[in-house]
């Protein structure tokens, strides 16, 4: 931009005003949405022969093209950095998902300002932005209300504006959400759900757009939470699929491969790769297995065909405006393959597999009429995860094989691409998003941004492909690593080993003792022929160019550790709760997420509440955290305190005074004394009132790992699900009088138990990718 002309006269009325000066999107830019599901693999969608109709992804490939040859990086984080930003996800500092984050370049968690997103591209040129669904690119310790926040989606994301979650995963019944900076409290709606939600947040949004700047085009990055777990979804979506799929998951893949073919989106004569050998034969199941597996995948599928009807609402919103044909819309089914991270049998509520607490078929029957519904956290048996991936092998996280990183991708663009209904194979990757946009957008690749000197866009823009089903591939080269599973495309040919298996806690083998596979992909779609035997050399020369990739884009030093990367002070990522062993918190203090709390697990702690009582009596939470899955809350009802401690939703312990605290100052004081060596112990718990002891009971044992991914600690209220179902939860649980003061201590750490923790607690994030 020129600098602004000098004036000498003093009266501004003998002066003619300079021209405005503002940045415009180039003449033509088309308006840009991109949808990413979430864990949906390539056998998911009937775009791509799954067994879930989404006649919204069908239009868009209907109306545009498919590409089935498109890939992500296996994992939640890392592909979603990639697909903002256009490099590969270690340059972005996201090997991993943000909660397992580590001091070593490619891992910090923390996306640097020389890998400008594109959204900030495209809002420096003139578009509206915003962000709508999961964000999930947050350092944990940047997630308090303390901030940092230059990181934040419309901070340094690149973003006017966002609604949504910043984690892994949210009950999407009682969603732990933001509006920018700031936390949103819930509806007073019994049939809320965070899809419907955030669509009409959508839809409203393009049509302000549309309302107040007509002829300024916009970029939407649209996100659900489906279809990660929990799989929540009403109950008339859920009963359209009863007996669906009785076939079971074995007979699932055969179908799905049969429409594949059909479809043209799989050569003919493609076979099905083996299954995992962990994944039992369906015929081998017990009736009872069976009765609750099928109702397990009955619920994924609803979820998922939901998700498409709310997505077809945006698109028809669009088409109202006028907007659809000038917009590049970008379907994304799946950031990784369908996650097996359920394990042998699935679950009712996830955390009790975070905590090493096994579910049973004899639980799961008893649950399995509510499978879906604001009373479970569920997830599914890994061999459903398997058959959604088909025709290949393996699922999210396994980065080496194309069942964790080949996703269904349709491309609607009416003034930009000629052809309709087609199909192209060229391979693609998700860091090849990011410069498209720019080609489309008619802009160039910029070097510097906000001042900063930028890295090179390392994808390649798919454009040359939008109308040459036959020309030649641009993008040659790829690798891929997640938790040490790696792979290297070059040309046709793949080559990877599966480190661990996505079901294991942890490796069974050495980086140097894992076994290579080799696949000519060019005849081999499905990775049904292994030919490592067969051509020894080939496989040295792409096994040389991995490693060669991997120090060009800081991959290494490859971290396979999981146990250990789960504790900050053993993966050297900051911590704000690091040393503490007490906080002084005070009424209003709310959202306050696990990562970003004192940790009051397998210790000793001290509660105390300085509160004045109203004279109608005190009444609702006065600390809680955690909710209906699992937590702890130090709260009044009907006038007395109470202490309850919520195992998982699976029992409950309450302690309470048998009388009420007249109006008044007092100081409600709980104590917990835990009973020492191991984890997930019990102890005793004693009520006090004023410096009387008034209650006091055993709680028989406590969750050792994690209380929830996405609920909080909360001051004066119980944000999110109730940790107590009698007092509720969001505005119902507000306590009637006021805190002035509220301390928790903890005391008598154990230091085995510590250990046992820092050496655990992987189980607390491996599905919160």
């Amino acid at each position: 931009m020129p600098p602004p002309p000098e004036y000498t006269e003093l009266d501004v009325r003998q002066v003619k005003a300079p021209p405005w000066r503002d940045v415009k999107a180039p003449k033509g830019a088309p308006n840009i949405v991109i949808v990413l599901i979430d864990d949906m693999g390539f056998g998911v969608p009937s775009t791509f022969g799954g067994p879930v109709p989404m006649p919204t992804m069908d239009r868009i490939a209907g109306e545009g093209l498919r590409f089935n040859n498109f890939h992500t990086a296996a994992l939640c984080s890392p592909t979603r950095a990639a697909l903002k930003s256009g490099r590969n996800h270690h340059v972005n500092n996201m090997g991993s998902i943000t909660e397992m984050a580590t001091a070593f370049p490619g891992q910090t968690g923390q996306i640097p300002n020389t890998v400008a997103p594109v959204a900030e591209m495209l809002r420096l040129n003139g578009y509206s932005t915003g962000a709508f669904g999961k964000w999930h690119e947050l350092a944990t310790w940047e997630t308090s209300v303390s901030g940092a926040f230059q990181r934040w989606p419309t901070v340094g994301g690149g973003f006017d504006k966002f609604y949504g979650f910043l984690g892994g995963e949210t009950n999407q019944w009682a969603p732990l959400l933001y509006d920018g900076v700031v936390r949103v409290d819930l509806p007073e709606d019994p049939k809320y759900h965070f899809m419907t939600d955030m669509t009409d947040k959508a839809i409203a949004w393009v049509k302000l757009q549309h309302a107040l700047t007509p002829e300024k085009p916009f970029f939407m990055y649209f996100a659900p939470g489906a279809t990660h777990a929990p799989h929540h979804v009403p109950q008339e979506w859920i009963e359209r699929w009863k007996g669906k799929f009785d076939q079971g998951w074995d007979k699932l893949r055969e179908e799905t491969l049969a429409r594949q073919i059909a479809l043209g989106v799989v050569p003919k004569g493609t076979p099905l790769a083996p299954k995992p050998q962990a994944i039992k034969d369906w015929d081998k199941l017990s009736p009872d297995e069976k009765k609750v597996f099928t109702r397990q995948a009955e619920v994924f599928a609803a979820f998922a065909e939901m998700t498409d009807h709310e997505i077809g609402r945006l698109v028809h919103a669009l088409e109202e405006s006028g907007e659809l044909d000038n917009t590049l819309f970008i379907y994304i089914a799946g950031d990784n393959g369908t996650s097996a991270e359920g394990g042998a049998v699935g679950m009712f509520n996830e955390y009790t597999y975070f905590n090493s607490i096994p579910e049973t078929i004899p639980e799961l029957l008893k649950v399995l009429d509510k499978w879906g519904s604001p009373d479970t956290y569920p997830h599914m048996a890994a061999g459903w995860a398997v058959a959604f991936d088909a025709p290949f092998t393996w699922t999210k996280q396994v980065a080496s094989s194309f069942g964790g990183t080949r996703n269904g991708m349709a491309i609607r663009w009416p003034k930009g691409i000629r052809s309709k209904g087609e199909v192209r194979s060229q391979f693609h990757h998700v860091i090849d998003v990011a410069p498209t946009l720019l080609e489309a957008a008619g802009l160039p690749e910029p070097k510097v941004v906000n001042g900063t000197p930028q890295i090179p866009i390392q994808g390649v823009s798919m454009r040359y492909a939008f109308d040459d089903a036959k020309v030649s591939d641009r993008h040659l080269t790829q690798y891929f690593e997640i938790f040490g599973s790696r792979g290297i495309y070059h040309d046709g040919w793949l080559a990877g080993t599966v480190h661990r298996e996505p079901w294991e806690q942890k490796p069974s083998r050495t980086l140097e003792e894992d076994v290579w596979e080799l696949y000519d992909v060019r005849s081999d779609f499905s990775l049904a022929d292994n030919l490592a035997a067969k051509h020894p050399e080939k496989l040295k020369e792409m096994q040389a160019l991995f490693m060669k990739e991997a120090k060009k884009y800081q991959v290494l030093p490859i971290d396979d550790r999981t146990l250990e990367r789960a504790d900050a002070s053993m993966a050297g990522r900051p911590d704000l709760m690091a040393g503490r062993t007490s906080m002084i918190l005070a009424e209003g203090m709310a959202g306050m997420q696990e990562n970003v709390f004192l940790n009051v697990k397998n210790k000793s702690k001290t509660l105390t509440a300085e509160v004045e009582i109203p004279a109608k009596g005190g009444h609702g939470t006065l600390i809680a955290q955690g909710g209906r899955f699992g937590g702890w809350s130090l709260y009044m009802k009907d006038g007395k305190p109470a202490y309850d401690y919520n195992f998982l939703g699976m029992g409950r312990t309450t302690i309470a005074s048998p009388q009420a605290i007249p109006p008044g100052k007092a100081t409600i004081k709980f104590d917990f004394a835990y009973d020492g060596v191991g984890l997930g112990k019990g102890g005793m718990g004693t009520l006090f009132v004023n410096g009387e002891k008034v209650a006091e009971g055993r709680i028989e044992r406590t969750q050792p790992f994690i209380f929830s991914a996405d609920e909080t600690a909360d001051v004066g209220i119980d944000l999110g699900t109730p940790v107590v179902e009698a007092v509720g939860a969001e505005h119902k649980s507000k306590f009637s009088g006021s805190i002035s003061k509220l301390t928790v201590e903890v005391r008598d750490p154990n230091p085995l138990a510590e250990q046992a923790v820092k050496n655990n607690h992987e189980l607390v994030y491996k599905a919160t990718e």
